[in-house]
Parts: structure tokens; sequence; C-alpha cells
């Protein structure tokens, strides 16, 4: 019996997943380049990894990084010299972490994160361990999933954000510097907003969206007291000049 193939990880989808030749023989069949052997091209030929260093990365032995790369450019000259299309897409492989979608998007696509815990919008912006992203276009969901955010802090979630492509973040409380980061990064928040992420993102499309322009974060942390309460203050500025650390 042969042994099950394994599941190469890779960091995210391409963001074009077809190419055809600018004239000629655009009614060939495609050849298909499965999604790791687009990772293999990518870490060996563009990022300059080592066939080592890149079977670490994918989870798999060199042997068979060797084997997929020798593959991807076997297709690869294929369409070049005859001239054939290219898709992308298939494969064995699984996500690495938050870098799972492409950003580019059509004039009529939008792209909503909501944070995310147990399908509910999760209310501390800045501890969310997860987002639901929905990708939208001409005001339908056409695709929905959950990204981790693998721990990363409060500052650093909006960098995340605008890399995977967001236009819109939904969430619970939020603190005043993150909302400066998102505003710089372009992202509209709709803050306050408590309940289902699918719900919360139907009414959104739907522009009735139950949210609070300005909320603050609300949490309550051990530092200041099991009843304090961030946003009493604004969620920075605090009575006795203490800053919240975890509200920025």
């Amino acid at each position: 019996m042969p042994r099950p193939r394994k599941c190469r990880t890779v960091c995210h989808l391409p963001a074009t997943a077809a190419f055809v030749p600018a004239e000629g023989e655009e009614s060939l069949p495609p050849i298909v380049l499965t999604v790791d052997e687009f990772e293999t091209l990518r870490l060996i030929d563009r990022e300059g990894l080592s066939q080592e260093d890149c079977s670490w990365q994918m989870g798999v032995a060199r042997t068979t990084v060797q084997q997929i790369y020798a593959c991807a450019r076997k297709k690869l000259a294929d369409m070049l010299v005859e001239g054939r299309p290219l898709a992308i897409g298939g494969g064995d492989f699984r996500f690495s972490g938050w870098q799972v979608l492409p950003t580019a998007k059509g004039e009529q696509q939008m792209r909503i994160a909501v944070t995310y815990e147990n399908g509910m919008v999760f209310q501390h912006f800045g501890h969310t361990s997860q987002f639901k992203v929905y990708d939208v276009e001409n005001g339908e969901i056409k695709n929905a999933q959950v990204v981790d955010t693998n721990g990363s802090g409060h500052g650093a979630l909006a960098g995340l954000l605008q890399v995977i492509g967001a236009d819109v973040l939904i969430c619970g409380g939020i603190g005043g510097g993150a909302r400066m980061a998102l505003d710089a990064a372009g992202i509209r928040l709709y803050g306050g907003v408590s309940g289902e992420a699918d719900k919360a993102v139907e009414a959104l499309l739907q522009g009735g969206l139950n949210f609070d322009p300005n909320v603050r974060c609300s949490h309550h942390d051990h530092e200041h007291g099991q009843d304090h309460v961030c946003g009493e203050h604004g969620c920075g500025q605090h009575e006795d000049g203490h800053t919240c650390g975890h509200c920025h």
C-alpha cells in the first residue's frame, strides 16, 4: 500500500492564478502549476533559499523539494517554448500562517476582516488570535476563511491586516494607537460590534450594522485591578497619568 502524500507547507496563494500569451495560442490547454510547485519557485528562485532551507520551510524532505522544483521548472519551460497558458492551483499543501490571501482585488471587490473567536466577534482587538476574512464581490460574500494571527501584538495586527489586503475591520473594543494605525493604512473601522461574525458582515453589506464609531478598549486586566475598565479613561491616559500598555 503506498504511503499517503505529505502536505507541503506554503505561505500564501499567488496573487495571480493564471497567465495567458499576449498573442497566439490562448486556445491551447493550459499547463497547470500546483501551489506547492509555485512555492518552490518562489522560495528558491525569488527568495534565494537553498533547497535544504526550502525543504525545512515546506516541511518535507530535501529530495521531495528537488522533485517538486524540477517538475515546476520543466512546466515553466514547456509554457515558454510552446506558448501555452499557465494556471496555478491544486496540489497537496497547507498554509503556514496568516499570509494565506492574495492581496490583488478587482474594482468591485472588498475584503472584510473580523476579530474572531468561536463564531463570534472577539471583543479585544489587541488580543485576537484569529481574524475571519471575507471576500466580497458586488455586495455578495464569495469566500471566507479563518486566519491565525500567530501571536501578533497590538501594533503588528494593523500591519498584518494591511499585508493580507483588508479594506474593512469589524471588531469590539480597540485602543487609540491601533485606530490610528488602521487609519494610516486606509482600513475602515467598525468598532463596538458584538454578536455573530457572519451576521455582522451581512449587516454591514446591507447597510444596517450597529457599531460605535467612538468605541475604546474596555478589557479588564490584572495590572489595573479587577474592576478597572480602560474605556472609562478613553483607553489611553488614566486619571493618575498611567498609560494602559494593553490598549495601544
